[in-house]
């Protein structure tokens, strides 16, 4: 379907890993998850493009049922004009659920290393934005913050969660927020508890050490290739040998 020189693709099928990433200017295009859904590529073009020209629009979809799987790809002419999207959309409610925003070069592999905080006392009014706009200043938060909230009305139960890719920025967000005031109430910000376990936190030393490999194994894979092949060199105090006579 042609929309405004562009297109949204059906989408079925696929993932940004696979045959449609190759197609794009990643640096141009934004993901977008936590959609609802009622959400629709036409609804997500008539939003975006208020960043901005758009390119292209895809939401992977199941193949059998043909509903998308809660997350997207926005491709803008621009590098510039995705970066402001981020910047104006990131956290906007669709159909009452704040949708995630960021480039979609960082989504390729979010990796929960731990550093996922409890975040409790939380006055009604607080939202996920209003926790998002709070602790984004720490760090990057890898997932849009969860405020638990009762499933039959929908307010908040006074507590949520937030995680962040490394545990400087958890560590950070403990010191600076823990007692501080958000909607004049005192909030506590503490490691959550892991799942399946009898009372240990996230924040361990054990995690920290696995997050500290894991990031020194994916600089290694992202340093540029050095590896360039040489003549023989030659032994220690004799003079290279000269360069060869250029051809006729």
């Amino acid at each position: 379907m042609a929309i405004a020189q562009g297109r949204i693709s059906a989408g079925v099928g696929f993932n940004l890993i696979g045959q449609h990433s190759q197609e794009r200017n990643q640096e141009a295009t934004v993901y977008v998850g936590n959609l609802d859904p009622q959400v629709t590529e036409e609804l997500l073009w008539e939003m975006f493009i208020q960043a901005g020209p758009l390119v292209n629009i895809y939401v992977p979809k199941d193949r059998v049922t043909s509903m998308h799987q809660g997350y997207g790809f926005v491709e803008y002419r621009g590098e510039d004009d995705a970066d402001y999207a981020i910047k104006t959309l990131n956290m906007i409610k669709m159909w009452g659920k704040p949708i995630r925003v960021n480039k979609a070069t960082q989504d390729k592999k979010t990796l929960d290393v731990g550093a996922n905080l409890f975040v409790g006392n939380l006055d009604s009014d607080v939202d996920e934005k209003l926790l998002y706009d709070a602790f984004s200043a720490f760090g990057v938060i890898v997932a849009t913050p969860k405020i638990m909230r009762d499933p039959e009305t929908g307010n908040s139960r006074g507590f949520g969660f937030i995680s962040y890719d490394n545990f400087e920025a958890s560590d950070a967000s403990i010191d600076a927020m823990n007692g501080q005031f958000l909607c004049n109430r005192a909030i506590t910000v503490t490691y959550a508890y892991k799942k399946d376990t009898k009372g240990e936190r996230h924040g361990t030393s054990a995690e920290r050490l696995l997050a500290l490999q894991t990031k020194k194994s994916d600089d290694e894979r992202s340093r540029p290739h050095t590896n360039f092949a040489t003549g023989p060199r030659p032994e220690s105090g004799q003079p290279p040998p000269p360069p060869p006579p250029p051809s006729s």
